[in-house]
């Protein structure tokens, strides 16, 4: 059944899709991003979250997995091939391979129901910031120069080729190419990247960490650009 074209809502903030289908939730979610600043548009299942994006292109998407029509991993899969939109999941306390699945989607990150209104807020604005960052410099060359990464336009090539990078991925690769040679734990790289003053999961990292060996790497099974140090992090081995 198609549905009809939304409205775009009133307001100067940034605009998050919070796609649902629990009413009370997304009633409360809704008043509390409102206050927080934000424009809110809702979607109740997969369908139909795809159509409301289309039509108004939100800057952030809050996404559950548990939706119907289509599911939530499905939405971020159609969303990663049309759009780099940052997607922050909703996700169930037992749903650990779904986590897993939707960040190696494209997801940027997840909260795990029942969560606290204010972390939401906060991770959204974190997200927002990384897709907002600026970076001082014009280049960064990595690989003998098979890595470009152009800070002004954002963008990555990899043996001439351009790279998609979500903004969050960017945002790690930058990092760790500005630090080459020095190991990044995980939860430094979840404070410093992700800008986090709360816990995190440190399987988020890793994912993004392999998502980006997979499009950047020569042979992403066998990575020599970025490196594991066992029991510590990861580095940005060499330039």
């Amino acid at each position: 059944m198609a549905h009809p074209k939304p409205a775009s809502p009133a307001g100067q903030g940034p605009l998050v899709l919070l796609v649902d289908d629990e009413p009370d939730l997304v009633h409360g979610l809704s008043t509390t991003l409102i206050r927080a600043g934000f424009r809110v548009a809702t979607a109740r299942d997969g369908g139909e979250a795809l159509a409301v994006f289309q039509a108004l292109l939100p800057a952030l998407v809050v996404l559950d997995l548990m939706l119907p029509v289509k599911d939530g991993l499905e939405v971020c899969r159609e969303l990663r091939r049309i759009s780099d939109v940052p997607i922050l999941m909703l996700t169930a306390r037992d749903d650990s391979i779904d986590k897993i699945l939707g960040l190696e989607l494209g997801a940027d990150d997840y909260v795990t129901k029942p969560f606290d209104s204010r972390e939401l807020v906060a991770r959204i604005r974190s997200i927002l910031r990384r897709v907002n960052r600026q970076y001082p410099g014009s280049r960064l060359i990595l690989d003998g120069g098979r890595v470009q990464i152009n800070l002004a336009a954002q963008t990555v090539t990899v043996a001439g080729q351009p790279v998609a990078l979500t903004p969050t991925e960017f945002a790690l690769l930058v990092h760790l190419a500005r630090h080459p040679g020095q190991v990044f734990s995980r939860e430094e790289l979840l404070e410093q990247v992700w800008g986090y003053d709360f816990p995190g999961d440190l399987r988020t990292v890793d994912v993004h960490i392999r998502r980006l060996r997979q499009k950047i790497e020569a042979d992403p099974a066998s990575p020599a650009l970025i490196v594991t140090r066992f029991g510590i992090g990861y580095v940005l081995a060499k330039l």
